[in-house]
């Protein structure tokens, strides 16, 4: 099983960050506190931890140089915002622990940046690892919401909405989204969203200035459809329509193209924030979601990434 990491990992990780964009990346310090949204007295205590704990000598003595590599070949192959990638658990194709902790890192620090801003969140497995993460954080300037909605076609709630989740840990102001996941009809959800508590919470979605979704693969085991919001002659329609993937409930195809038809026109999600407009990240890993995610990126349905080694390096063959 995965181990939490301690104070002194996490503090060996930041160094060797602050030690590969220094050495190796070749960026100064004020740009090294730039990038990790340090202070510069802090990027050089980070620079210099790194030298005294042996991690740099002629390459970066450390598991996550590899990893660093792999997120600066990504973000130039696909011109991503944002590209995080985490060591692969060798024993494990599909525990996501290492990118839950990236994720959550990462939330944490919009979350502690002193200008307002609208952090925009979807749902499923990862992201709620990730929630499950943070720390205690009060920032009343924000505001949180959530993109998609949480009740299931029976009326329940659904289990990985993560909003709620995340109220607990975060003090800010939470636009949770009153809806279903799917609606019933094209036209319930033209109804749906046109009260007035619902297109509000559209427009901030629309907004926002960071977005962190998961994305859910279309096969036999999909979440739509294990969580209950789609039927089983719903999956193998899409299937029959070359489905690849869907991100909260948006279905598209391998060209990362939402699909016309009636499953997208009855989504009740709030569209996705545009990439020209907000850093979109997933949070994504693994051989079965590998087609969604490679389509997401090609698609610019999200501008940024955070994976494991396996998921990056196979993306990259295809870049």
């Amino acid at each position: 099983m995965a181990r939490r990491q301690t104070n002194k990992d996490s503090r060996l990780d930041d160094a060797a960050r602050a030690g590969w964009l220094y050495y190796i990346a070749g960026n100064n310090q004020d740009e090294v506190a730039v990038k990790l949204g340090i202070s510069r007295q802090s990027a050089q205590r980070l620079v210099s931890l790194a030298v005294e704990e042996g991690l740099v000598r002629v390459r970066l003595n450390h598991p996550i140089a590899k990893c660093l590599d792999l997120a600066a070949r990504l973000r130039e192959s696909f011109d991503l915002r944002h590209a995080e990638v985490v060591p692969s658990d060798p024993g494990s194709s599909s525990t996501v622990v290492g990118i839950a902790q990236a994720g959550a890192a990462e939330i944490e620090k919009r979350l502690r940046a002193p200008k307002p801003i609208v952090l925009a969140i979807g749902t499923g497995r990862t992201l709620k690892a990730a929630i499950e993460q943070l720390p205690q954080i009060e920032c009343p300037h924000h505001r949180i919401v959530s993109l998609t909605g949480n009740i299931s076609p029976d009326g329940s709630a659904s289990f990985y909405n993560v909003i709620f989740a995340m109220a607990d840990r975060v003090k800010a102001r939470h636009f949770p989204m009153p809806l279903p996941v799917i609606a019933a009809s094209p036209r319930e959800r033209e109804l749906l969203h046109d009260l007035a508590l619902v297109r509000t919470t559209l427009s901030l979605a629309a907004g926002a200035d960071i977005t962190f979704v998961g994305v859910g693969d279309l096969g036999p085991n999909a979440p739509l459809y294990e969580d209950g919001f789609i039927t089983e002659a719903e999956l193998h329609g899409l299937q029959r329509a070359k489905a690849i993937g869907e991100i909260v409930g948006w279905v598209f195809d391998a060209k990362g193209r939402l699909l016309d038809g009636e499953m997208n026109a009855r989504v009740a999600s709030a569209p996705l924030p545009s990439c020209d407009t907000s850093t979109v990240v997933a949070m994504a890993m693994g051989p079965k979601k590998l087609p969604g995610i490679r389509a997401a990126l090609a698609g610019r349905l999200v501008n940024g990434l955070i994976t494991d080694e396996a998921t990056a390096q196979e993306l990259l063959k295809h870049a």
